[in-house]
């Protein structure tokens, strides 16, 4: 892929020109306060050093990105409004301003009105309905509309690139283009992860549901793991595990049409030499909220009218003892409800381990990035925090990304 340093030699310098930057801004905002509040602000802060670059280098920058699932069309909630003011913030020195639509008038004006350094943030270009749609032609006409806008295109939204949206894939066929540093990063700590790995390899999956795991569980037993290396299962899948080794789950999160292919995957891994690490206790509670009833359990006898929310305190160490002596550690998912204090120890336990360990970690982005940052840990004290936990997973499980093969 180019890198911004080709771009700059092939455009014979950025000052003066207008780059059009797709970054990943789409954070949480918490609403409950009147004004959105972004709770975790690492998506925009990880965009910041792309566009110094290009601000430093005299370029007029343009920056689309997305915030949500709006249906095609402009929804308040989904505003980046709040995501400007914490990105001007963050580029003090700047001007940095604000154009309440995507394309069009408002949007031509706004990207005229430039000066060399200076930038403007378009609104949430999810709002046209073209951005995603399935129609090649209607997707087509809209990246025309946002290629006229610049004479570069800066791939730097890899939380995106595993989609074929205009703003990803499209513009880039239409002018000349280069992968930011955050893409670039992102794509060699993924090559690490899959070419090369330091063992012994150690992959933590949690999260809510193993159906969303299927792909990347089937090429880590497949190709990626190898005998010695290990899989640690919590959150809310492994009670599907749990389910499928005979133990009664209560009204714990259960994906019944999961049971089989879980159990091939245990038969997959023992073959293979490739140990599964399940919790042998759990937090169970009377129901889900932070002031339920609750108690440590066996993995094994959850009571009936209980669910679990958390692996237990015996887990959170064996899991921390099977992570020690790692080299390699891809983390993807919760290892239960860790927006409560009760449900979040495991996770706790996890993220300590990580940081006590000698291996290459890399957090998965999505909920695994919210979650160590919510539970006080630093970014630096991973080798790798992702900011595209569906990208992260589709690359492993050996997809092609539509937003990286356009930048090749």
């Amino acid at each position: 892929m180019k890198t911004i340093d080709d771009l700059e030699r092939e455009l014979g310098g950025l000052r003066g020109k207008r780059v059009l930057v797709r970054s990943d801004l789409n954070v949480p905002l918490d609403r409950s306060g009147g004004a959105p509040r972004i709770t975790d602000d690492g998506r925009v802060r990880a965009s910041v050093p792309t566009l110094r670059r290009l601000l430093d280098a005299g370029a007029r920058v343009v920056v689309t990105a997305h915030l949500g699932r709006p249906a095609g069309a402009p929804e308040e909630k989904y505003s980046l409004a709040p995501v400007h003011a914490r990105l001007a913030e963050l580029l003090d020195g700047v001007d940095v301003s604000f154009c309440p639509v995507t394309v069009g008038g408002p949007a031509t004006a706004a990207v005229e009105a430039l000066t060399d350094g200076s930038l403007v943030l378009l609104e949430n270009v999810r709002f046209n309905a073209a951005e995603t749609s399935k129609d090649a032609a209607e997707r087509g006409a809209f990246a025309d509309s946002l290629a006229a806008l610049a004479d570069a295109f800066v791939s730097d939204g890899f939380g995106a690139v595993h989609r074929e949206h205009a703003s990803v894939y499209d513009v880039a066929t239409r002018l000349p283009h280069a992968a930011g540093g955050l893409v670039a990063t992102e794509v060699e700590v993924l090559r690490r992860l899959t070419s090369s790995p330091e063992r012994p390899y150690a992959v933590v999956l949690g999260g809510s549901k193993v159906s969303d795991k299927l792909g990347v569980i089937d090429n880590l037993l497949g190709s990626l793991l190898t005998p010695g290396d290990r899989l640690l299962v919590g959150g809310g899948m492994v009670f599907t595990f749990l389910k499928a080794a005979g133990h009664e789950v209560g009204k714990s999160l259960l994906e019944e049409d999961q049971l089989e292919t879980v159990r091939a995957y245990v038969r997959t891994a023992a073959e293979k030499g490739v140990e599964v690490v399940l919790p042998t206790d759990v937090v169970a509670a009377t129901a889900f909220a932070a002031d339920a009833e609750h108690s440590v359990v066996p993995a094994d006898a959850i009571p009936a009218d209980r669910l679990g929310l958390d692996i237990g305190p015996d887990s959170g160490a064996a899991f921390a003892a099977a992570l020690a002596d790692a080299r390699t550690v891809f983390w993807n998912g919760p290892m239960g409800v860790f927006e409560m204090e009760p449900y979040a120890h495991g996770t706790r336990a996890v993220a300590q381990a990580l940081v006590d360990s000698r291996a290459f970690s890399v957090v998965g982005g999505g909920d695994s990035a919210a979650a160590v940052r919510t539970l006080g840990f630093a970014d630096e004290q991973f080798g790798h925090i992702s900011t595209g936990g569906g990208a992260s997973l589709e690359y492993l499980e050996g997809k092609q990304l539509p937003g990286l093969d356009v930048l090749d």
